[in-house]
């Protein structure tokens, strides 16, 4: 059987004629070369009874043969200064807030060189405060408690070591303070040179030690500090009285929502962090009594590392492709094959800024591709069956992560400490945003682009990432947008700028479930990276600590849109209802599909059940589904064509839609378990249509096209095409 061991990724989602994309690639197998080819993406699911998967070459200058070559990534997240001054007296303290004590070494922080002896503060291979000294190691010998706070201060005065480790509170009663003293005999040069915190390495391709936890205000001063002394520089500000004496005192509340690591001491030993640990965390001082970073930053000093972080795989460009002017808008790939299986490394060509080449665009959901990136299938919990309804069935591509965590995961993910997953980076092979992959969000969508390929639509292509960056400007000269299948995760800046367009009188067609549901930031200081926080409510797999719900990134609550006073129902009419995902069903017509104003929807369709078919669980209902809601926001004057029914009890009532516990949530039992068809028109002469099914769009191409879910549809693209305003209702 074929492995998968070619990867790549593009340093850009979307990409304009007359602009650059270039590919990162590695070889993981044995191959000596590898062929690239540029590929247009119409149909990218690999159903057996499907369109396949249908691309088409397309002549491009960067088509060829390479030189194979492996390049590694090197996870884990760690800060690092790239020149302080240490001597053979100095002072290292911190406040720490480890989540893993297992058996090895973690560094807190120091200096590791390919030269002089190491210099390392850290807890040793029992958890214990130790501390490195070339080839010696002194430790207190008494482990640290796992999530909880501790302060730790190691002294050193020429040749004589002062460890103390005390801990900030302790609910089980025990109490693991300790001081320990040493002499020793370690010559200690006066050196300058990188200095890290979390990790240790001479360089980035060398780094070890990795810690799990939270580092809160670490020091360095360039004497042996009394413990009174160590106790007033670890304050938020460095006293005068020591100025002289401190070498470095980072502030991690300051500038949280990038890499920059900020000295306070006057000496400007400023840093950056490596792979995007976490930002804006509870600090040892929190005092769970404000829960918004940006009004006590003071509490919020802590930064989150993870062995297992990545933001930035910082692989050297292997091609380049100059996209030439006139290059259709649509999904691209620049397809690798080393003999193998190939691997598709996707991005989105669209208009040149500023213009538009269709009065139709496909909004593509990168955001949500991206939350849903290397989603390890083969890590899922023992209940992961249970919640799919079947066995699980793993690909290529599954392996392929199960071979190398160091490709990170999704947002579904949890990292080796058991902290969730919260920022995920488009600047690594994402092997699940594939063409031959079966996760519905990127491959589903082919469906649709097969569709309007089909009927000969010309449709751009713009992606979230533009949205975000553009907002309504991007979508101005567009009449309609459609939708992917699951548009799930929003930025503000997203939400604004779509509702803006619509409020012009835009006609938007979401052809969705669960969409607009989560509230994100992209990091616009991490370019790339997408970022969340899972609240108190949702479907979520894991859920953020106290206090650390808002966002580093931007500041804002994160969570759901709906629990922010933003409703999916207000946008669009329908909002989560309900998922299960092992089969889907139909729609049947309600009265609203016979009034006179959307009558025309229907034209050309019997009175019949409406997708009873599908390449995905065999019906246009099904996965995660939405429903009209009038307490939840939908417009009274929208109208609710159809409903599905025929759901089983393996599709459940989302959390957010039940009080308390009972056994009514299943299909067959709750009548809050539907998705509906819903139409209404909107005050600036434009409408909405809304699915409420990620599984609608997988109907589309049934039957080479020919059946009432495409008829539908097309019969909504086409009236929305159609200039004239729609008019409000008057009653």
């Amino acid at each position: 059987m074929k492995k998968k061991t070619i990867v790549g990724y593009a340093d850009r989602f979307s990409v304009a004629p007359g602009e650059t994309i270039s590919v990162k690639v590695s070889e993981e197998g044995t191959a000596d070369s590898y062929s690239a080819t540029i590929v247009r993406l119409t149909s990218t699911d690999s159903h057996a009874l499907g369109p396949g998967i249908v691309e088409q070459p397309i002549e491009a200058s960067c088509n060829g043969s390479y030189t194979a070559r492996r390049q590694p990534i090197h996870a884990g997240s760690y800060a690092v200064i790239d020149d302080l001054p240490l001597g053979p007296s100095f002072t290292f303290l911190a406040f720490v807030w480890p989540t893993l004590l297992h058996g090895r070494w973690q560094t807190v922080m120091g200096r590791a060189t390919d030269t002089g002896p190491d210099i390392l503060l850290g807890l040793d291979e029992a958890g214990a405060l130790a501390l490195g000294l070339g080839g010696a190691l002194f430790s207190t010998g008494r482990p640290l408690e796992v999530r909880k706070w501790a302060q730790i201060v190691a002294a050193c005065d020429n040749g004589k070591v002062t460890l103390r480790q005390t801990l900030l509170s302790s609910e089980s009663g025990s109490d693991t303070s300790a001081i320990a003293e040493a002499d020793v005999s370690v010559d200690l040069p006066a050196t300058d040179g990188r200095f890290t915190i979390a990790a240790h390495g001479p360089a980035s391709d060398a780094m070890d030690g990795h810690f799990n936890g939270k580092i809160d205000r670490p020091r360095v001063a360039a004497r042996a500090l009394s413990p009174d002394e160590a106790a007033a520089l670890a304050g938020a500000e460095s006293p005068a009285a020591l100025a002289s004496g401190v070498s470095a005192a980072w502030d991690f509340a300051r500038d949280m929502a990038g890499d920059r690591i900020t000295d306070v001491s006057g000496h400007g030993r400023h840093g950056r962090t490596v792979n995007a640990p976490g930002r804006a965390m509870t600090g040892h001082n929190w005092a769970a009594d404000i829960f918004d970073w940006r009004h006590a930053p003071e509490q919020y000093g802590a930064i989150h590392f993870h062995d297992d972080d990545i933001f930035d795989a910082g692989w050297q460009t292997a091609f380049s492709w100059v996209v030439p002017e006139g290059t259709s808008s649509g999904v691209y790939a620049a397809k690798l094959d080393d003999g193998g299986i190939a691997d598709h490394v996707v991005f989105w060509v669209r208009p040149q800024r500023g213009t538009a080449t269709s009065d139709v665009c496909f909004l593509a959901s990168t955001a949500t591709y991206l939350a849903y990136g290397n989603y390890r299938v083969m890590e899922c919990s023992a209940t992961y069956e249970a919640f799919q309804g079947a066995l699980l069935v793993a690909g290529p591509e599954d392996f392929f992560l199960a071979e190398h965590p160091e490709y990170g995961g999704s947002l579904y993910e949890s990292h080796t400490d058991g902290s969730g997953v919260a920022l995920s980076s488009r600047l690594r092979p994402l092997v699940s945003m594939r063409p031959e992959t079966p996760l519905w969000q990127f491959a589903g969508d082919g469906y649709l682009t097969w569709w309007l390929d089909h009927l000969g639509i010309e449709a751009d292509v713009v992606t979230d990432e533009d949205l975000h960056h553009e907002g309504a400007e991007l979508l101005a000269p567009y009449r309609v947008v459609l939708t992917g299948n699951h548009p799930e995760y929003w930025s503000t800046p997203m939400w604004n700028g779509l509702q803006r367009w619509l409020d012009g009188g835009g006609r938007l067609m979401y052809l969705g479930g669960n969409g607009f549901y989560w509230r994100i930031g992209m990091c616009d200081d991490l370019p790339g990276a997408i970022e969340v926080r899972r609240t108190e409510d949702g479907c979520r797999p894991w859920e953020a600590q106290p206090g650390e719900y808002h966002l580093a990134s931007t500041g804002e609550l994160s969570g759901l849109w709906r629990r922010v006073g933003r409703t999916p129902n207000s946008l669009v009419g329908v909002g989560m209802a309900a998922q299960g995902f092992d089969r889907g069903t139909y729609y049947v017509r309600r009265p609203g599909g016979e009034d006179p104003r959307a009558a025309w929807i229907f034209d050309g369709v019997r009175d019949e059940r409406i997708g009873d078919f599908g390449y995905a669980g065999n019906g246009a209902s099904g996965q995660e589904i939405d429903r009209h809601d009038l307490a939840l926001g939908s417009p009274p004057h929208a109208l609710v064509l159809a409903s599905s029914e025929g759901h089983n009890d393996n599709m459940l009532l989302v959390s957010e839609d039940y009080r308390s516990t009972h056994l009514m949530l299943g299909g067959t039992e709750n009548d809050k378990v539907r998705s509906d068809l819903v139409f209404f028109e909107t005050e600036g002469g434009g409408a909405v249509f809304s699915t409420g099914s990620i599984s609608w769009i997988s109907s589309l191409p049934w039957n080479g096209g020919a059946n009432n879910v495409s008829r539908i549809t097309r019969n909504v693209l086409e009236r929305f095409r159609d200039p004239q305003p729609f008019a409000m209702p008057k009653d």
